[in-house]
């Protein structure tokens, strides 16, 4: 099928949980994406990370726990890139691999006030759209119209805010809870924390 819209959600899914996959299958549900690929971003040589994975094992566990949604794919694009990785080549490589895809790209809300500073991000937003998911607001926000005031840089910005679910599940808090041997029930996908029990990952 040509003119596919994709959706690319970035993330060292450092593990994969229920909220990567509530958003991921609600932005799906709630815009006119095609299908939504999940970018497991590499391990960056410069940044020394204990707790972080080996990008293989982190791409078979997205792999895992979107298995029996067609929608959702997961990719390993960045893989092979060059070090550190930037959107602006990723998004190069795949619109040179992929023509006949229209690209988009997902962020949470949180995000948006740093994106000026991204690298060529003029150029990014002049070719893609960019959908925004809500974050959870602090108790000062709530009820309160937050406005991103668009910086110079992001005035011919697409942007498409989603409404959906909020969601304040940490990767972080799931790696201690296993590494303190706490039960990680419903967190996890039933595969994934299969998955991640016999590869005895976190401990």
């Amino acid at each position: 099928m040509s003119n596919k819209h994709i959706g690319l959600f970035f993330g060292s899914f450092n593990p994969i949980h229920v909220g990567h996959l509530i958003i991921a299958n609600h932005l799906i549900e709630a815009s006119e994406l095609d299908e939504l690929w999940m970018v497991v971003s590499p391990h960056n040589p410069f940044k020394e990370k204990v707790s972080l994975l080996s990008d293989n094992h982190r791409l078979a566990l997205v792999r895992i726990a979107i298995e029996n949604n067609p929608l959702l794919k997961a990719s390993n694009i960045e893989f092979d890139l060059p070090k550190p990785s930037y959107t602006v080549q990723t998004l190069a490589y795949l619109k040179e691999k992929h023509p006949e895809f229209k690209f988009s790209l997902i962020m949470g809300e949180d995000n948006l006030r740093g994106l000026h500073k991204w690298k060529n991000v003029q150029e990014i937003v002049q070719q893609h759209s960019i959908y925004v998911y809500p974050r959870v607001r602090t108790v000062q926000e709530e009820g309160k119209e937050i406005s991103i005031k668009p910086h110079e840089k992001l005035k011919e910005a697409d942007f498409h805010f989603i409404d959906g679910p909020m969601l304040t599940i940490s990767a972080s808090h799931i790696r201690n809870a296993i590494k303190s041997g706490k039960s990680v029930k419903y967190l996890l996908t039933p595969e994934v924390e299969k998955y991640v029990d016999e590869m005895h990952f976190y401990k």
